[in-house]
């Protein structure tokens, strides 16, 4: 097995992946807050920590590796949401989590082994901060507590920028009841309508970052190995998680390793309801775009560099998933090939990985693309159907009439008529292949029956 390199946000460097326990490998990553319908900048780093997942268990067993993924199911945007639209808050958190569900499903993203929601930890996350305010990194005001971002020394050695930077660059909200600009909340009061729970410090809910840490300690420990989550969560979500769960547990270490997937273009500019380019899974799936396309399409960029998503990359994609579909229906997949995993274990280097795959292809190696392919989630049977089109009755009969006229004009040595139906089913999108037992045909995505009239 190939050794695994991962790039470690916290020292900015590709480094040897060494578990602290091997037979325990542990991995949290933030998950969604589930007030709408997941897009396809979240589906990619659904994908990416999948795809890592996925290779922590080809290395080191599915029974050694703990995969956890939180759902945020108590948030302002959520409390936005039902206000907007009058429905319960509990309706909406369980729809929405429905649909991520569904949603990263068809992508082929496994489930984790635990996925959390916040509003299940509230015991959890109180009891963290008590133990911040008893040990003097926190404080409470005016039914508020807050972290005390002066009580950790090396607060912004994730992100890299101090404090002084930080309150600089950037818009902070200086409430009276803060001691210090930069002091961020882990407690605050509920209002009317509002979810909250009591506390020594009135009825309220937790702040954002407190939620993962609680769960990620309780779940995984005071020290574990991977933390991921897309770039846009650095700072300061991932930076006062670190913060305030070193201060929690002085003895560990919180994540070990800190990966970071970056953010997804649309035709080489930022995805953007104001641009029109903004999709959603559900969106690309209503309009007959593959689950299994979509994760192909992803994985074609490595997660720590900016992603494009363009039409030209889901044709390719779609086409080469076609012919591989064809090429190991009915075939055994085999051991992945060594080259394969070779480059997901260079900081997932999915790009190389997936060349490696054409390579196989080319090769007429079915069972190693087949095997293969499934490491990455791809050919296998949950994401498989897709490529298969039905025909009508009438479009069936059409096209065994104009096999027929084929075979007859290859039987006259009229090339000219069977070289014009075969290139009349490719145009029309009919792909027809002659076989020891017949002739077998079957509709692509790109199927048009008005292009055969007249072929008959």
């Amino acid at each position: 097995m190939a050794t695994i390199r991962l790039r470690n946000s916290m020292t900015r460097q590709v480094e040897d992946f060494v578990p602290i326990d091997p037979g325990n490998v542990r991995m949290y990553v933030c998950g969604p807050t589930v007030y709408d319908r997941a897009h396809l900048g979240n589906a990619r780093s659904a994908v990416v920590f999948d795809m890592l997942n996925r290779l922590l268990i080809h290395a080191y067993g599915a029974e050694h590796v703990t995969f956890v993924r939180n759902i945020t199911d108590v948030d302002d945007k959520i409390n936005a949401r039902a206000a907007e639209t009058g429905r319960p808050i509990g309706d909406i958190t369980a729809e929405t989590t429905a649909w991520y569900h569904d949603d990263m499903g068809s992508l082929g993203v496994i489930r984790p082994d635990h996925e959390p929601r916040a509003t299940e930890w509230i015991g959890a996350m109180k009891e963290m901060i008590e133990g911040l305010i008893a040990s003097g990194h926190a404080y409470a005001a005016e039914g508020h507590v807050l972290f005390s971002v002066a009580s950790a020394p090396d607060y912004g050695r994730l992100s890299g920028r101090s404090v002084d930077d930080m309150i600089a660059g950037a818009r902070v909200e200086v409430a009276p009841y803060k001691r210090a600009a930069m002091d961020f909340v882990l407690w605050k009061p509920s209002g009317e309508g509002q979810p909250g729970w009591d506390s020594p410090w009135g009825r309220g809910r937790p702040g954002w970052h407190i939620e993962c840490s609680a769960m990620a300690g309780e779940l995984l420990g005071e020290s574990f190995d991977i933390h991921g989550g897309g770039s846009d969560l650095m700072f300061p979500h991932h930076e006062n998680e670190l913060a305030q769960s070193s201060c929690a547990h002085p003895d560990g270490h919180f994540a070990r390793y800190w990966v970071h997937n970056e953010m997804l273009q649309v035709e080489g500019k930022k995805m953007s309801k104001s641009l029109g380019n903004f999709f959603t899974v559900r969106n690309l799936l209503d309009d007959g775009v593959p689950g299994e396309v979509m994760r192909m399409v992803i994985l074609g960029s490595q997660y720590s560099k900016p992603m494009d998503w363009t039409a030209r990359k889901r044709e390719d994609a779609e086409g080469a998933l076609r012919r591989w579909r064809a090429m190991v229906e009915g075939v055994e997949a085999g051991a992945p090939d060594p080259a394969v995993v070779a480059a997901l274990s260079d900081d997932l280097n999915t790009p190389l990985a997936l060349s490696e795959l054409y390579r196989l292809a080319s090769d007429g190696d079915a069972a190693g693309l087949k095997g293969s392919a499934q490491l990455m989630g791809l050919l296998t049977d949950e994401l498989g159907g897709w490529e298969r089109i039905e025909a009508g009755e009438g479009v069936s009969l059409l096209i065994g009439q104009l096999i027929e006229a084929r075979a007859e004009a290859r039987k006259a040595r009229d090339f000219a008529r069977a070289d014009a139906i075969r290139d009349g089913f490719a145009a029309a999108g009919v792909m027809v292949k002659d076989t020891a037992d017949g002739v077998e045909w079957e509709l692509t995505s790109g199927f048009d029956a008005t292009k055969l009239e007249g072929l008959a």
